[in-house]
């Protein structure tokens, strides 16, 4: 077995560098920041052997045939495979559904992944290695240059009118109601991040808010992360969680794999489109919000529960108005409109989610950008930054 202390054969290194040759990626840090993460999750053991995995579903058979030098039995195997699963590092399931069919083992990306996983074992130095590797431009340009985002906004139901009626993959109770489960309910990680580091959530004092399902609610259930709950249960978490002006946030399949319910001051992903000038160049939403000027009254409700800023008041006018460059198409300010001077229009052109997650992931490895495509990226970012005057972006480093 080669040296695990030998900076030349350093398994943490070779795990970034295999992580980020997934689709979702996981690029190198100049600060190591990269390699602190991995180590809160693996162990030297571990991180070799999940080097040997792949985004892809892999039988403990085939995975066997891959680690016979490192590791000589598969009663060994499985004991380490799952120890990695429990510790957030790695993603296990069945071929049907239950506990039915072959299990498999795959690796996980970091976000959605690795760090929603580490929701039972979170600390404040986990926390400050996360936060310096996420806030390098050189992860949020990776993250941001896939060819379909991981998540996607559904509008609540309340904010619907008849005659914008949503698809299946739109509606968050027909998503439900198509899936198999299980369901298991979570506290938001976000949320408790921000908690723990002193900064109180302004939409809920609520915790269990996040959804998983599938797999993934076997997981969530399996390390501790979540419990199960029933369709009938879950559908009135949700309803909920609407009431309180959190945006549904599923995964972006029409399989769902779980709802996240995110406000825009805890939610890192919404505090990250909130930066961006133009968020809608990375995000799906199908629907948009727009407002009726006669009948605008001006009052503002609108736009304080808008949880990316992009409702602001006109110029030299009393009313409202509705950035389409920003707006996400949650439908919050539809409901919180006292006079129904908003609407939430259905798109032209709907985007269709691929089926299952691994499509998604099919699509964006299809069109993974690689450091020109990523530089262009950066320059785009750059020039809308400059003129839409939001330069958050810009200070990221």
């Amino acid at each position: 077995m080669a040296d695990l202390s030998d900076p030349k054969t350093d398994v943490f290194r070779k795990l970034q560098q295999h992580l980020d040759s997934q689709p979702i990626g996981f690029p190198s840090a100049p600060d190591r920041s990269d390699i602190r993460v991995l180590k809160h999750i693996f162990s030297p053991k571990e991180a070799r052997l999940a080097t040997c995995l792949s985004h892809k579903a892999r039988s403990l058979d085939d995975i066997f045939k891959r680690v016979q030098s490192f590791i000589p039995s598969k009663e060994e195997l499985e004991k380490t495979l799952e120890n990695s699963v429990i510790k957030g590092g790695i993603e296990s399931g069945h071929e049907k559904s239950g506990e039915k069919g072959t299990k498999w083992y795959r690796n996980a990306a970091l976000v959605v992944g690795m760090y929603e996983y580490q929701l039972a074992r979170l600390n404040h130095y986990f926390f400050k290695d996360f936060n310096d590797y996420t806030s390098h431009r050189k992860f949020g340009v990776n993250f941001l240059s896939a060819k379909l985002p991981q998540m996607r906004t559904i509008p609540i139901e309340k904010s619907i009118r008849v005659q914008a009626q949503p698809a299946a993959f739109d509606s968050v109770r027909d998503l439900l109601e198509a899936s198999e489960g299980p369901f298991a309910i979570c506290e938001c990680i976000c949320r408790k991040k921000q908690g723990m580091q002193g900064n109180a959530c302004a939409a809920t004092d609520r915790k269990e808010t996040c959804l998983a399902v599938g797999h993934l609610a076997q997981t969530a259930v399996k390390i501790g992360m979540g419990k199960a709950v029933n369709l009938e249960q879950t559908l009135s978490i949700l309803e909920k969680n609407q009431e309180e002006g959190l945006v549904l946030q599923p995964s972006n399949t029409r399989d769902v794999d779980f709802i996240c319910s995110c406000c825009g001051c805890c939610c890192g992903m919404l505090r990250m489109h909130k930066k961006l000038p133009r968020p809608l160049d990375f995000w799906v939403a199908n629907f948009f919000a727009a407002i009726d000027a006669d009948l605008c009254t001006g009052c503002g409700l609108c736009a304080k529960k808008c949880q990316i800023e992009a409702i602001t008041r006109r110029k030299d006018q009393d009313d409202f108005t509705v950035s389409q460059q920003r707006c996400i198409g949650c439908g919050n300010c539809v409901t919180a409109c006292p006079v129904q001077a908003v609407s939430l229009i259905k798109k032209d052109q709907s985007a269709r989610p691929p089926k299952t997650r691994d499509q998604l992931l099919d699509i964006i490895e299809s069109g993974k950008k690689g450091r020109i495509g990523q530089m262009a990226l950066t320059g785009k970012l750059i020039k809308d930054a400059l003129v839409t005057g939001r330069t958050q972006i810009l200070k990221s480093d």
